[in-house]
């Protein structure tokens, strides 16, 4: 809130306030949050039935708490309706990781399911630069995922949910750049992640019975629905305002690294020597898309109308 003593702006107009946060640290913020929270999920599997009942509990609850906390007006045209709807159907398409973790290693989950974003930068690149930061991180992921890389094969199974889910991430990116700019605060986000519990709330029940409605489970539930949910989307959606979408995208190439540690640390799960090589490829290309932007100021004119 600006101060009642606030200096008067210069003859040459008014001065542009910076970002209270940088934007490119939202999106770690984002990162280090989501990959934190998907660990836990994986690790209570067990207590809620199986992956569709930590879905369940992940979108429901972060639904509640994002409901709360924005209060958002119901779209009043056919246009921001179907916006939101798109929004959330993506959001709820990106909660296939879990299907795929019970199949893979948390961190071969995400770097498949980073290739939507991966595909999202490369696509809106328009300097060579920008396309070398985007394949240095296609080919990190490339190096983490495939077969033989982590010493045992990848179930099929898994793959095929690991690559749904990142057809739904990187129609996430471009839909909630959109939503950001079609709606003011965070309640585009309420609504979309609210239209994705819905989506999903009929197979957690089904899956799980009577285990997501007991205390300790529905306590940590609430753990890894804001951990996972609620702050990273909040994050991400300030982000896409200020950045664009192609260097959020290569930006989030550095899930990898924050599941590749959040396995270690919480699920005892090891990468192999090729796999943390990638983690090296990845950060390279990160740092590039960062230094990118705000060096030859990559997107200005393009971030400026969402603000």
């Amino acid at each position: 809130m600006a101060s009642e003593t606030e200096p008067a702006p210069s003859p040459s107009g008014p001065r542009p306030r910076s970002p209270a946060v940088p934007a490119p640290l939202l999106v770690l913020g984002s990162v280090v949050s989501v990959q934190t929270g998907q660990a836990l999920g994986k690790g209570l599997f067990d207590a809620a039935g199986g992956p569709l009942g930590v879905v369940t509990l992940r979108l429901g609850l972060a639904a509640l708490v994002l409901l709360a906390l924005w209060r958002p007006r119901p779209p009043t045209d056919r246009r921001t309706l179907l916006l939101v709807v798109a929004f959330g159907t993506a959001i709820a398409g990106m909660n296939l990781s879990y299907l795929a973790m019970a199949h893979l290693p948390l961190g071969v989950a995400m770097t498949i399911q980073l290739a939507g974003p991966i595909t999202v930068s490369l696509l809106m690149s328009r300097r060579w630069t920008d396309a070398g930061c985007g394949l240095l991180a296609a080919a990190g992921i490339a190096l983490f995922a495939l077969p033989g890389t982590g010493g045992r094969p990848l179930s099929p199974v898994g793959l095929a949910w690991a690559v749904a889910s990142a057809l739904s991430m990187g129609a996430y990116l471009l839909l909630s750049r959109r939503a950001g700019a079609r709606m003011t605060g965070g309640g585009p986000l309420a609504l979309a992640v609210c239209w994705a519990a819905v989506l999903t709330l009929p197979f957690g029940p089904a899956q799980a019975g009577e285990r997501l409605a007991e205390p300790h489970v529905l306590l940590a539930g609430l753990g890894v629905a804001l951990l996972s949910a609620a702050a990273p989307y909040s994050l991400e959606l300030a982000a896409l305002r200020r950045l664009p979408a192609r260097v959020v995208g290569v930006l989030q190439s550095l899930e990898p690294v924050a599941a590749g540690c959040a396995g270690l640390l919480l699920l005892g799960e090891h990468l192999s020597a090729a796999q943390w090589l990638a983690v090296g490829c990845i950060t390279v290309a990160s740092t590039g898309a960062v230094l990118g932007h705000w060096a030859g100021g990559v997107g200005r004119d393009e971030s400026s109308a969402y603000r």
